[in-house]
Order: C-alpha cells, then sequence, then structure tokens
C-alpha cells in the first residue's frame, strides 16, 4: 500500500493545469495564452489604422466627388458665357419680320451668328471634321456610302460629306458622316457607261 499512498501524495502535489504543488517547481503555462494580449492588442491597433484609412478614403472620394463636381459646372458655364453674345443674336435674328426684311440681311445675320459661335468654340478647341479629299479614317470618319473613284489614287479618300463631325480637342464627339470614293481598277470604269 505504501505505492498507493506515493500516488496519492503525488496527486495532492500536482496541480490539474500542470503546475506542482511543490516549492521551487515551474509553471508549466500555454505559450499561445501569454501572447494573447499581445495579438488582442495589436489586432485592436490594426482594426482601428484600418477604420481611419477607411474613412480618410471615404472623405477623400466625396471631396474629389464634389470637386469634379464643382470645375464640370464651372467649365459649362465658361462656355454658355462664351456663346451668350451670339445666341443673343441668333434670337434677334428669330424675330425678325421677314415682311420687312430682305432676304441678304437675314443671310448676313446668320452668317455672323455662325462666325460668331465658331469663334467662340475654336477657341475652348473644338474643331469641325469636314475635309474632303483626305483618306478614310475610321477614327473620325463614319462611312454611309460609296462612289466610284476617278482614279486609283482617290482609292479609299472622303469623297463627301454627308454629317459634319467634331472634336474637342483630341476627344471625338461625333464622327463625320462621309461617302467613301473607291477604286474599281480600269476594267470597272467602263460598266455601266454605254
Amino acid at each position: 500500500m505504501s505505492h498507493d499512498a506515493d500516488r496519492s501524495q503525488e496527486s495532492k502535489n500536482v496541480d490539474p493545469n500542470g503546475e506542482s504543488g511543490e516549492p521551487g517547481a515551474r509553471s508549466l503555462t500555454d505559450p499561445a495564452e501569454a501572447r494573447a494580449p499581445a495579438a488582442e492588442e495589436q489586432l485592436a491597433e490594426l482594426t482601428d489604422r484600418h477604420l481611419r484609412l477607411a474613412a480618410e478614403y471615404d472623405n477623400f472620394r466625396r471631396r474629389t466627388g464634389k470637386e469634379r463636381g464643382e470645375l464640370w459646372g464651372k467649365a459649362q458655364a465658361d462656355l454658355l458665357s462664351r456663346l451668350v453674345d451670339a445666341l443673343d443674336d441668333l434670337t434677334r435674328f428669330a424675330h425678325v419680320d421677314p415682311a420687312r426684311t430682305d432676304a441678304k440681311t437675314l443671310l448676313e445675320g446668320v452668317n455672323l451668328v455662325d462666325r460668331k459661335v465658331w469663334k467662340e468654340l475654336e477657341a475652348v478647341g473644338v474643331r469641325r471634321v469636314d475635309q474632303v479629299g483626305v483618306a478614310f479614317d475610321p477614327n473620325v470618319h463614319e462611312a454611309v456610302t460609296t462612289a466610284p473613284a476617278a482614279d486609283s489614287s482617290q482609292d479609299h479618300t472622303v469623297g463627301a460629306i454627308l454629317q459634319a463631325g467634331y472634336k474637342l480637342g483630341d476627344l471625338l464627339i461625333r464622327p463625320a458622316r462621309v461617302q467613301v470614293l473607291t477604286w474599281a481598277g480600269e476594267e470597272g470604269r467602263g460598266m455601266g457607261e454605254e
């Protein structure tokens, strides 16, 4: 029975958590439990940093959206202020009594308004795409129809502008709708000419 008594004595001295009740015995704590407070602190710090960055980004996004809207409004107002004089002239000509005004005066007035509008549009970078005889470019032209070319040098060139196109700087606003000349060769020239 002394063997059972030794076991009973050992069980009294051993803590269920792995610590012995003997003085001077080392405590065996779980290393994960020792690191847990530091990990929780680091997690809290990273969470706080994440929330701050998310809030800063949200503020930045709102601010830039507002600034973009303000710039767009200013650009529109600037363009309108450039066109106001021409619009006033156009309104005056729209209310002219045709019975008391000759056609030549009306034509001169319309040409005046056209020149004023184009002067202001060109000042902001608007250009017409309406050149005949240039090579067909699908980046600025929309082929609507074709016509036979008189010679091979006119093959795939613009023969006529059906509707002008417009560019603002390098940005295409509307492609020019064009007739494209095509060369069918010498044998194609005699077809249908009898």
